[in-house]
């Protein structure tokens, strides 16, 4: 009778913690952030960024449903998509471009690539197919925003993995940000498009006000008091993985991302959308 109830004991524990798992990579928390900054135009005071990142590939149901009804719910006034759509290990096209072109039918949308849209060596068929849904592909390249006679600037530049070895990160994100930003106004607010965080340093010499990233998969492991376990290009225990934070005059947003790479499940660290809003 006792190993009866201890294998059911065991059972009931498994059971449970499938369940845990799955929610925590599949349950997606939508985060409310605020941003003031006394550059945003007064035309776009309550201005709504949707900010999603890191899909790798992931479904969340047939035609990513569970996705575009949290966007249609959302109502933004734009969409920006900041790398990492595809994965070198599950590329599933269909699920991404899906996603990006459910989500246009919303609001319109940015998108900057990640390091695995040129890890997996198929960008230049997925680009057009990106164009055809009406996405706006920010290629070291800015484009304007106008309400009421009043714009702000988006940037967007491609991830460094484009030139593999060419160059440092440092000096690829530079090359790439001396095309899409140098010579904007300095009176205007700058978004930035950028797939790491980590190079917060090098994007700050440029004038931006706000970066949004994605990369870390907010740590993968999230644990008490420590946060993020490990992180692309951050190594152990990362300090930016999730979150706001601030440089001089510069606001980082950290997407913890939608998908996984390499390690398959996420802990106390579900999906995440990122709804932005500026205020004067």
């Amino acid at each position: 009778m006792r190993i009866w109830k201890f294998a059911l004991g065991i059972i009931a524990a498994a059971i449970l913690l499938g369940f845990f798992l799955y929610f925590e990579n599949n349950s997606v928390v939508v985060t409310h952030l605020e941003i003031k900054n006394g550059k945003v135009p007064a035309a776009f005071d309550g201005f709504k960024i949707l900010h999603l990142s890191d899909l790798h590939s992931k479904r969340f149901g047939q035609n990513q449903r569970t996705l575009v009804t949290l966007i249609k719910k959302s109502r933004p006034d734009i969409i920006v998509f900041t790398g990492d759509l595809v994965d070198r290990e599950h590329y599933d096209v269909e699920a991404d471009v899906t996603l990006l072109e459910q989500a246009a039918k919303v609001a319109p949308v940015y998108y900057v690539t990640g390091n695995h849209e040129w890890w997996v060596g198929k960008f230049h068929v997925l680009e057009p197919n990106l164009v055809r849904a009406g996405i706006r592909v920010l290629r070291d390249d800015n484009t304007g925003i106008t309400r009421k006679g009043q714009t702000i600037r988006v940037i967007g530049i491609d991830d460094v993995a484009r030139d593999g070895s060419a160059y440092t990160m440092e000096a690829a994100a530079r090359a790439g940000l001396d095309i899409a930003a140098k010579g904007l106004p300095s009176e205007d607010f700058k978004i930035l498009l950028a797939h790491r965080p980590e190079l917060f340093s090098v994007y700050g010499e440029y004038d931006v006000d706000l970066v949004l990233s994605g990369h870390t998969h907010g740590g993968q492991i999230r644990l008490p008091v420590l946060g993020g376990l490990i992180a692309p290009n951050q190594g152990f225990f990362p300090k930016y993985t999730s979150g706001t934070y601030k440089f001089g005059n510069m606001t980082v947003v950290i997407n913890r991302g939608l998908g996984n790479s390499v390690v398959p499940q996420r802990i106390f660290n579900r999906p995440e959308i990122i709804i932005v809003t500026l205020k004067r």
